[in-house]
């Protein structure tokens, strides 16, 4: 996420949280589905960007471009920013654990693994997700048909990434304990946000992103002297996507599901990553996917059946008028 990639502040808003739905509708899946493609095109644009840029320059872009995009919106919204030091503090905590560190480590990671596996080590994020708010919420609690879903959902990723990507793990073991890193992390900041309350997760991406644009901007200018780089315009254009479409349209994205939806159902995105990085390889580059593509595909959607309960639990009260019948 990928990604991702992931504040649910609006969780914890006393008046969404009674109307967070455990089974989503049309609506709710048909963002995730514009969602997964806007966060797996993130795991593109930094391949991009990093033939020209360096990880932390990326980073300090990303979160900068999107935090005034934000910040615009926040003001011609009518919304107002909060002043209090413990407010920005909470906002820099979140922007650690959603923004500049698992960026930085995706972007990071992705200098010694493809973004294919730097895709499928994301796709852990629900894993993590259900894992801590089943122990730390009581709320979401962990059940056997999420637990289905979660295994079924990485083994689908697995095999449409391809089992010969994970052929590399012995010499790129850096790199992708840094995108596993990161995994955990949006999975910590689905937990962390929901302290929240009665503010606009607007307002709370726009303070995180500036929060981690500060913090950034020292370390890219001390570590990597960005100066010194020369940026094709192709990576412009690269960093424009990552910060205005995958960063800032993502979040206004995500924050409408999420407010519906809940946390774990929203991570599922990660899931649908790779799904849609095949069809845009099909359709934009004229890629042809193998078997793997489609039993990939298949699991993963037996995955998020079982995860959002919807259809099992048809299945389960059709039994018995089916059993008396007979």
């Amino acid at each position: 996420m990928t990604h991702n990639i992931h504040d649910p502040a609006i969780r914890g808003h006393p008046r969404d949280v009674k109307h967070v739905n455990r089974t989503m509708g049309i609506g709710e899946w048909s963002l995730i589905l514009v969602l997964s493609v806007i966060w797996g095109g993130s795991f593109f644009f930094i391949e991009i960007a990093l033939r020209d840029m360096t990880p932390l320059t990326i980073v300090f872009c990303r979160v900068a471009f999107a935090a005034l995009i934000l910040w615009g919106y926040v003001v011609i919204s009518g919304k107002k920013m909060p002043m209090s030091f413990g407010m920005w503090g909470s906002f820099l905590i979140m922007g650690a654990l959603n923004n500049f560190i698992p960026f930085s480590l995706i972007a990071w990671g992705q200098k010694y693994i493809d973004s294919s596996l730097a895709s499928i080590l994301n796709a852990t994020t629900p894993m993590f997700s259900v894992i801590l708010a089943h122990f730390l919420t009581s709320e979401e609690r962990l059940t056997a048909y999420r637990t289905i879903g979660i295994l079924l959902g990485f083994m689908g990723v697995v095999i449409l990434v391809g089992f010969e990507s994970l052929k590399g793990f012995g010499f790129h073991v850096t790199g992708q304990i840094a995108v596993l890193g990161a995994a955990f992390l949006f999975a910590c900041a689905a937990i962390y946000g929901r302290r929240f309350k009665g503010i606009s997760p607007v307002v709370v991406s726009a303070g995180m992103l500036s929060a981690s644009a500060v913090v950034m901007l020292p370390l890219a200018l001390i570590i990597e002297q960005p100066w010194n780089l020369t940026p094709s315009t192709i990576t412009w254009g690269a960093l424009l996507g990552l910060s205005v479409v995958s960063t800032s349209v993502a979040y206004i994205i995500y924050f409408r599901v999420l407010a519906t939806a809940g946390a774990t159902n929203i991570l599922l995105v990660t899931f649908l990553i790779p799904v849609s990085a095949i069809l845009l390889g099909v359709m934009v580059l004229g890629e042809a996917p193998g078997w793997n593509a489609f039993g990939g595909m298949t699991l993963i959607f037996l995955g998020l059946i079982a995860i959002d309960g919807r259809f099992l639990s048809n299945v389960k009260r059709w039994m018995p008028c089916n059993d008396k019948k007979a």
